[in-house]
Order: C-alpha cells, then sequence, then structure tokens
C-alpha cells in the first residue's frame, strides 16, 4: 500500500491585513485568495516573509507595532511593502513622522487634490469623490504626516499638508501613508473613489514586483 501524494500547499496571499478586533476594522473578503486576515496579537510569533505586502488599518493597537517595529524594518528591508491607513502617534514606521491634526475653519479645508500627474493609485479618480461622502466633508483626511526626505505625495489638502505618500528611500521597501480611512475601503463606492481599491492593490503587486527584481539583481 503505497501513501497518498502530499497535496500542495496552497500559495500564500499577497495582502497580510492585520486585525486589531476593532468593529470599524476592515476585514478581509473570506473569498479572497489574495487576502490573509491576520489577528494583530499573533503578529510577534508570526512569519512575514511569504507575504507582499502588510496592510495596517487605523484602528490597529500602535503600542504592540511600535514593539515589533524592527520586525517590520526587517520585511520591509526584504523588499517588501507597508500600506498605512490612519493616523501615526507611535515611531514604528521608518522614516516616518507622527500626525499633524488639520486647523479647520470652513468646510473647505478639508478638500483633497490629487498631485499631477496623477499616480496610478489615484488615476481617474475626482478629488470631490474624495474629498465628500453623501455631501460632508472631512472623512478622507483630517491632517498629514509630514513627508520623509525624497518621499513622494501623491494627494494633498489645501495648505499643500500631503495626505498620502509613497517612501522608497527609509528602507530597502516601498512604504505607503495615508493620513485617513482605510485606502481599501474604498472598493465599494459607486463614484469614482471605488476605483482606488483596485488600482491600489494592482500597483502594490508591479511594485512589490520592481523591489523582487531590484533585490535579486544585488
Amino acid at each position: 500500500m503505497t501513501d497518498a501524494p502530499a497535496t500542495p500547499s496552497a500559495p500564500a496571499a499577497d495582502f497580510l491585513l492585520l486585525d486589531g478586533g476593532c468593529y470599524f476594522g476592515q476585514k478581509a473578503d473570506p473569498a479572497a485568495s489574495d487576502t490573509k486576515l491576520l489577528d494583530l496579537y499573533d503578529l510577534p510569533d508570526y512569519d512575514l516573509s511569504p507575504h507582499l505586502c502588510l496592510v495596517v488599518d487605523p484602528f490597529a493597537d500602535q503600542e504592540l507595532l511600535y514593539r515589533e517595529r524592527d520586525r517590520i524594518e526587517q520585511f520591509l528591508n526584504c523588499g517588501k511593502v507597508l500600506l498605512f491607513s490612519g493616523h501615526l502617534f507611535r515611531p514604528w514606521i521608518p522614516g516616518a513622522s507622527m500626525f499633524v491634526p488639520k486647523t479647520i475653519r470652513h468646510h473647505g479645508d478639508y478638500a483633497v487634490s490629487v498631485c499631477e500627474p496623477a499616480h496610478p493609485i489615484f488615476e481617474g479618480v475626482l478629488p470631490d469623490d474624495m474629498t465628500f461622502n453623501k455631501g460632508v466633508s472631512g472623512f478622507f483626511a483630517r491632517g498629514h504626516h509630514p513627508l520623509p526626505p525624497r518621499a513622494e505625495a501623491l494627494l494633498t489638502l489645501p495648505g499643500g499638508e500631503p495626505i498620502t505618500y509613497i517612501d522608497r528611500h527609509s528602507t530597502s521597501g516601498t512604504i505607503i501613508v495615508h493620513s485617513g480611512n482605510h485606502l481599501l475601503g474604498y472598493g465599494g463606492s459607486v463614484n469614482t473613489s471605488g476605483r482606488i481599491r483596485g488600482q491600489l492593490m494592482r500597483w502594490i503587486r508591479e511594485e512589490a514586483a520592481r523591489l523582487a527584481e531590484r533585490t535579486a539583481a544585488l
């Protein structure tokens, strides 16, 4: 009697989404094979290496992330991608500064501008569709994180404050910081902001492929 052939293991999900247990946190689609949901408190013992991108939403426990900052930096230095949406108040992201709230005197102070030429993540997305949600402004972003050296701003507030930036220089990987609601949560929007999720995930995969090629060439 011979043993049955081993069943090949499924490939690791490209995206690892940390779940902090908050009701309002972003949840992975259970039918999506490209995203794995991990309890944030399992992070200290979890092997990050199979994944392309670590995704952290606004409700994550930043005290825990601060304790795990060396592992996160090591992940990035292996040529990986970090996507953080929210307000940074602990220094766990390499090169990043703490969140600075915007002083608001008028609802127009929340207006979102797209840096030209539009980055592929925001291509075809109208600024007003990000600024307003059911006619109310302020949901998309209420402040900014100062840019690290040589970082690329993608979206700004009226004073030029960067809402979203890409940092390719603080580590050997790529860091995307967005000072507002979870960028991956915009996939179900009926207006042009619904383009963000798909375009962001596609761009991250392309960026991860570029990083892998560069790492292999070293």
